[in-house]
């Protein structure tokens, strides 16, 4: 079980990382282009591993369909936020932006599956909402680098996330979760072509060895090594206590645009990252008793 919990944690410790990761490459790259790259070579790496791992597989045509929605709203729209907003804000806010996800999906469950959202849930939703609203305070007080619209930037890549959370419930189990993900980015890198490929002369940028290494990190952890390691682990732990450790997530994001990026974290942010952290997990601690 440490090998489970240890795989779950650096899982979403590499997917908070890689909100720094994601502003220096926005900085120095078009984003449609940045996120194009990251599906072609997360493709080159998939596909020999479902092969391997999954077999040949037919994949019907409404999973594929649904495959397709997944990646226009978990890949495409979840990139292009994300991205246009850390060139606005910083890595830090981005982070705890980003760390609303279950409330959101939860609150989508509700409206679009008819789940029933019990009172933990709207606690969740709560926290989050405080945690929003501290990071909003903090822009109108002046605080330094971040920006209210590139938060709501990130907020709308959360939205496509979600959107692609409640969307894989559909077809979960009907397809092994490497041939679904070579799908998606498939289909993510057909959505993102058209408006990548006039940029393609920005690919010369490439030539930076660091810049380079930071695509390379960015497409591989966050499209490949972070799907493994969480369904390594899922095979051990209940989803229920699993998700407890998607804290890991807005804990890395902040630590490393605080240590890495030298961004500033003032008591407004604190605030927010305390209600952020306790509205992660008051949405995905296992219940007691397996009670809704």
């Amino acid at each position: 079980m440490r090998l489970a919990y240890l795989q779950l944690a650096l899982s979403m410790a590499l997917v908070g990382a890689n909100v720094a990761v994601a502003k220096l490459l926005a900085e120095a790259l078009p984003i449609a282009m940045i996120a194009f790259l990251r599906c072609v070579l997360a493709m080159l790496v998939l596909l020999p591993l479902a092969r391997a791992m999954d077999g040949p597989v037919r994949v019907p045509p409404d999973a594929l369909r649904n495959l397709a929605l997944q990646a226009l709203f978990g890949t495409a729209i979840y990139n292009a936020g994300l991205l246009a907003g850390l060139r606005l804000t910083t890595a830090l806010e981005g982070g705890l932006v980003l760390a609303t996800l279950p409330a959101v999906v939860a609150i989508g469950g509700a409206l679009l599956l008819r789940e029933r959202l019990p009172g933990r849930q709207w606690a969740a939703v709560a926290l989050a909402a405080g945690g929003m609203a501290a990071i909003t305070i903090a822009r109108s007080v002046g605080g330094d680098g971040g920006s209210a619209l590139g938060n709501l930037l990130v907020f709308c890549g959360v939205m496509g996330e979600a959107a692609y959370v409640l969307l894989a419930r559909r077809i979960a189990g009907r397809v092994p979760v490497i041939t679904a993900s070579l799908w998606m980015q498939v289909f993510s890198a057909l959505v993102l072509a058209p408006f990548a490929l006039p940029d393609l002369g920005a690919v010369a940028a490439l030539a930076d060895p660091s810049l380079a290494a930071l695509l390379v990190f960015h497409s591989l952890t966050a499209s490949v090594l972070c799907l493994l390691l969480w369904y390594a682990g899922l095979k051990r732990v209940p989803a229920g206590m699993a998700g407890v450790f998607t804290v890991f997530l807005p804990g890395t994001a902040a630590l490393v645009a605080v240590t890495l990026l030298g961004e500033a974290f003032s008591s407004v942010h604190a605030a927010g990252f305390v209600l952020m952290m306790g509205s992660v997990a008051v949405a995905t601690w296992p219940r007691r008793g397996g009670g809704g």
